[in-house]
């Protein structure tokens, strides 16, 4: 099991970490380990707002099909057009390339209220 120590993890197990002026979200490697094949992926409209926690897609795998929540409330920006046609992405690389959406966030101090990786592993472990 990956955990990355660069990303801040929601209960619901997304990350999400700084790149610039934006912010990624992604699923950790647990979730996608627990998900199984992921065959589908719906993503969200670039420029649709959410707040923190709310589902803002869904990814579907061959065991169940899974909402997708924000951890902190923001605008898409970009969303990994790669998952389209690759949705297996996440499995591969859900640190990396199976990133699911760019965020521009409404305020930084949301994401205080989120986990460091080692509160996470703990999370998962219990």
């Amino acid at each position: 099991m990956e955990f990355s120590a660069d990303v801040k993890y929601a209960r619901n197990h997304e990350w999400i970490k700084q790149d610039g002026s934006e912010y990624i979200v992604g699923v950790s490697d647990f979730a996608q380990d627990e998900l199984g094949d992921i065959v589908f992926v719906e993503l969200p409209e670039v420029g649709e707002h959410f707040a923190a926690g709310k589902a803002f897609g869904v990814v579907e795998s061959v065991k169940t099909a899974s909402d997708v929540y924000l951890p902190v409330a923001g605008t898409v920006t970009a969303v990994n057009e790669a998952l389209r046609d690759n949705p297996e992405l996440i499995n591969e690389s859900p640190f990396d390339k199976g990133w699911i959406i760019k965020i521009q966030i409404d305020d930084a101090a949301e994401l205080e209220a989120l986990m460091d990786v080692s509160a996470y592993k703990q999370m998962v472990d219990a």
